[in-house]
C-alpha cells in the first residue's frame, strides 16, 4: 500500500471516529434508581433529574431545589473527569490529533 492510499484510509477513519463521537455526543441517556430518574447527553451534559413520586412523599416541598443540586453536583464531577482524563491522556492527544 503506497502512502498516499495509507494517508487517505487513515483520514476516512478520523471522519469516522468524528461522526461516532458527534453521534454519541449528541444522544441522551437515561438512567434511573429507585427515587431518581437522569437524562444525560453522551458528552456528559446533565439534561435532566427526576425525583420519582416516592420520594416525594419523603422528601415533601424541597423536590425541585434537590433536582437542581444533582444536577449541579453530576456536572461537577463530570467536569472533573474530563480535567484528570486530559491529564492522563493529554499526551496521547498530542501524537494522534482528532482521535480522542
Amino acid at each position: 500500500m503506497n502512502m498516499q492510499a495509507l494517508m487517505k484510509q487513515a483520514q476516512a477513519m478520523q471522519k469516522d471516529i468524528n461522526n461516532i463521537k458527534n453521534e454519541l455526543d449528541n444522544s441522551v441517556f437515561e438512567g434511573s434508581s429507585s427515587l431518581v430518574k437522569v437524562s444525560v447527553k453522551g458528552n456528559k451534559e446533565i439534561v435532566k433529574v427526576s425525583i420519582l413520586d416516592d420520594a416525594k412523599e419523603l422528601m415533601g416541598d424541597d423536590i425541585s431545589m434537590l433536582e437542581d443540586m444533582i444536577v449541579v453536583a453530576l456536572n461537577d464531577a463530570f467536569s472533573k473527569i474530563d480535567k484528570k482524563t486530559e491529564e492522563k491522556m493529554g499526551k496521547y492527544s498530542k501524537m494522534m490529533p482528532g482521535l480522542m
